[in-house]
């Protein structure tokens, strides 16, 4: 698959706000489980701190991945991942052309 062949000018358009959202949406949810292992009390403070510091770790791997190099080469992967990790906000999704849609459906692959 060449996702710059079939990319429209237009999923282009949309992808960046996607993107825009599910970023912060991605930073919601990474801040709503940094809180969660701190206010852990059934872990000392040596054990929280560890598992924050691999939570950021994982996070931020995660982050690279779903968001780096904003280009048309990697938005439909991008996207695809994006989804697979519940980020990206259903009326915009609808925004975009049926077969970009059809085409970063994570159900064709994770399924």
């Amino acid at each position: 698959m060449n996702e710059t062949n079939w990319m429209k000018e237009t999923d282009w358009e949309i992808f960046k706000q996607i993107r825009e959202q599910a970023l912060e949406q991605f930073y919601r949810e990474s801040l709503t489980q940094f809180q969660t292992i701190t206010e852990n009390s059934g872990l000392s403070l040596k054990e929280r701190y560890d598992k924050h510091y691999e939570a950021v770790i994982e996070r931020d791997q995660l982050c690279a991945n779903l968001f780096d190099n904003l280009c048309r080469s990697k938005a439909a992967l991008q996207l695809l991942q994006m989804r697979h990790q519940g980020l990206v906000d259903a009326i915009l999704l609808e925004k975009l052309s049926e077969e970009f849609r059809h085409g970063t459906d994570p159900s064709d692959v994770f399924d």
